[in-house]
């Protein structure tokens, strides 16, 4: 039995970590438009003008309306369940697609009518300054189109997803944000900070535009089809994702509520987010996504062994990735947001703050990117109500952290982000531990791979800052382009001699791809 596992084993590895590469190269594209969305929006409007804080908190509204309906629906029920028809009679596989997406188109458009007719109360709940108040409803309205285009383009993704489609929805991503920047360069003069509404239209059209693509042989069927046993067991399993998600909106609109209350504080939490949501979609995104299809056909033929190995994988590829790119971004926090947002309406100051924004954030980014692995997990395994439980008890840590800190301290609206790592960091320790009760990880070696990658990132780091020493008198991007590179070379180098598991299935998936 060893040798026959060995192959097969090293094949699951190879084509998960193949996966999380191709959704990468998408993810890089993404990441990489959503930092110059910020760029372009940063240059156009600043940080503390009230448009782009009224836009940022508008925002709220078709963030939450899609995290509530598609967002956490794709990846704990739709996914899951498509996976398991995906490979079967296409006809049935295509009228349970068409059942859902009926569903929860119809919700969709009932809950966007809601909110058109309701705005200026909804707006109410997360701004508490009330000058801010009469733009950010004119926005939420402006955007409710767009969350229609968005709910199209989400149900696409589980889809393609389930077919192991993977290309087309991590290029959707970057489409979105291409988009947002089109708008601006285009609109500014004419329409100012509605020129990101457009924005954000133009890019949730684009990605329906290019996810349709994946649809070959699509067998669309009217009806809900809500007797099918898929249709059921999706709507079962939606159940406790629309209690985790509510928990996160309420999480969400508290957070909101509070910033609102500070000058420049929404925007400038919104550019320091994006530096870390940067690595989370090149490396907890990517790798989620692409062992999802695999644990859940694993789950289902109750091969419980090769779930342990897959999901063992996936957390050693992210420690492998997250480290470095949290000590990296800790030793260029000031030259990176300088680098990349300090020209136009951003300045000086407004690099200073953002970038202390940013350095607070970073404990959490490790601790988020384990999260998602193991929240997927979950949802592979059937299991959408312990995940989401455990979103109800972030948010008390959120606010043990946050509201001692913002009572009794100057920290302002710096308060708020210490309280978001440490809800990243409590609901990861408690997801972890969920996870050890349920799903036996004593054999993955984790704890050695956590070791190694901490070990060469923080050799990483002294590298880095004692490069930046060096070169300060060079051109700043110059200098960040040399402490990267350098970087890169220091811990790939370390992992090599540390032998650290994780490198090993990356490059040979790698060159067993070149070769194909």
């Amino acid at each position: 039995m060893a040798t026959d596992s060995a192959p097969s084993n090293r094949s699951v590895a190879q084509s998960v970590t193949i996966a999380a590469l191709l959704i990468a190269l998408g993810n890089i594209a993404s990441r990489i438009l959503g930092l110059g969305r910020e760029v372009v929006t940063a240059a156009f409007f600043g940080r503390d003008s009230p448009g782009v804080n009224a836009f940022t908190l508008a925002w709220t509204v078709p963030s939450h309306i899609y995290d509530l309906l598609i967002n956490g629906v794709v990846s704990a029920a739709l996914v899951p369940v498509f996976s398991e028809y995906a490979d079967g009679d296409p006809d049935e596989f295509w009228r349970i697609v068409s059942g859902v997406f009926n569903l929860i188109m119809t919700a969709l458009v009932v809950l966007i009518a809601l909110i058109a007719w309701q705005t200026p109360f909804l707006v109410t709940l997360f701004v508490r300054d009330p000058e801010l108040r009469p733009l950010t409803s004119e926005l939420v309205r402006l955007l409710l189109p767009v969350v229609l285009l968005m709910g199209v383009s989400g149900l696409i993704t589980a889809v393609l997803h389930a077919r192991r489609i993977f290309l087309f929805p991590a290029f959707a991503v970057a489409t979105f944000n291409a988009g947002i920047i089109i708008g601006v360069l285009l609109f500014h003069d004419q329409l100012d900070v509605v020129s990101l509404t457009t924005g954000a239209l133009i890019g949730a059209f684009g990605q329906v535009l290019l996810q349709i693509w994946g649809l070959r042989g699509l067998q669309y069927h009217a009806g809900f089809n809500i007797h099918h046993p898929a249709v059921r067991r999706i709507l079962k399993l939606y159940a406790p994702v629309a209690l985790g998600v509510t928990f996160s909106i309420v999480g969400a609109t508290i957070d909101r509520w509070l910033a609102s209350g500070f000058t420049g504080a929404p925007a400038t939490m919104r550019y320091a987010t994006t530096f870390v949501q940067f690595p989370l979609g090149l490396i907890a995104a990517a790798v989620s996504l692409a062992i999802l299809p695999t644990l859940s056909r694993q789950s289902a033929g109750a091969d419980e062994e090769a779930f342990q190995r897959t999901l063992g994988m996936g957390l050693k590829i992210v420690l492998l990735l997250v480290a470095p790119a949290t000590a990296g971004l800790a030793v260029l926090t000031q030259p990176a947001v300088a680098l990349l947002l300090e020209r136009g309406e951003f300045g000086v100051q407004d690099t200073a703050v953002t970038a202390l924004a940013l350095l607070l954030y970073l404990p959490g980014l490790p601790a988020a990117a384990i999260d998602q692995v193991l929240i997927f997990a979950f949802y592979a395994r059937k299991n959408t109500l312990t995940p989401n439980l455990v979103q109800g008890a972030a948010i008390g840590f959120y606010l043990l952290a946050a509201l001692p800190l913002l009572w009794f301290t100057q920290l302002e609206f710096l308060a708020l982000v210490i309280g978001n790592s440490v809800q990243w960091i409590g609901h990861a320790l408690l997801m972890f531990w969920l996870t050890r009760q349920v799903i036996p990880l004593h054999g993955q070696r984790l704890g050695e791979a956590l070791l190694k990658a901490v070990l060469a990132s923080a050799l990483m780091a002294l590298a880095v800052y004692a490069l930046l020493a060096v070169t300060a008198g060079l051109p700043l991007i110059v200098q960040t382009a040399l402490a990267g590179g350098v970087g890169m070379v220091v811990y790939s180098g370390l992992c090599i001699v540390l032998r650290v598991e994780a490198l090993g299935f990356f490059t040979t998936a790698l060159v067993q791809r070149f070769k194909r």
